[in-house]
């Protein structure tokens, strides 16, 4: 999915998005994530048996939405399908998402290492749909 040039530069530049996923009873769930955008996919690190987990693992569809200006401007929502991948490498090992989130690790006194055995499933987010204002 190509994103326009304002969008781009805000996902690869903020560092919280909310990643709303949706329960089995049809109840949406909201959380906060750190991301790395690739260009193609996004790519997040979870806690192990999470409901984050469950839901994607029910229901993979989600939404990804950055916070807006307060104003109801800067608004950029993306949908997609979350898959979740054991098979990629831990976040010690994505150098790109490590160095986008040091200052965090190091301000929290944690590890790449430290936070690659606390949160080590990884999840890719492929986009679908683009809603930006």
């Amino acid at each position: 999915m190509q994103l326009p040039a304002g969008v781009e530069e805000r996902i690869r530049t903020e560092s919280t998005m909310w990643m709303t996923t949706v329960r089995p009873s049809g109840q949406p769930q909201p959380s906060p994530i750190w991301f790395w955008w690739d260009g193609t996919e996004f790519l997040m690190f979870s806690k192990d048996h999470t409901a984050r987990l469950t839901n994607i693992a029910a229901n993979p569809k989600v939404s990804l939405n950055l916070d807006g200006d307060g104003r109801g401007g800067a608004i950029v929502i993306v949908e997609g399908v979350a898959r979740i991948d054991r098979s990629l490498p831990p976040a010690r090992s994505v150098p790109e998402y490590i160095t986008k989130y040091q200052e965090f690790l190091d301000s929290y006194g944690w590890t790449a290492e430290g936070f690659s055995v606390d949160y080590p499933v990884p999840v890719k987010i492929t986009p679908t749909g683009l809603r930006a204002w």
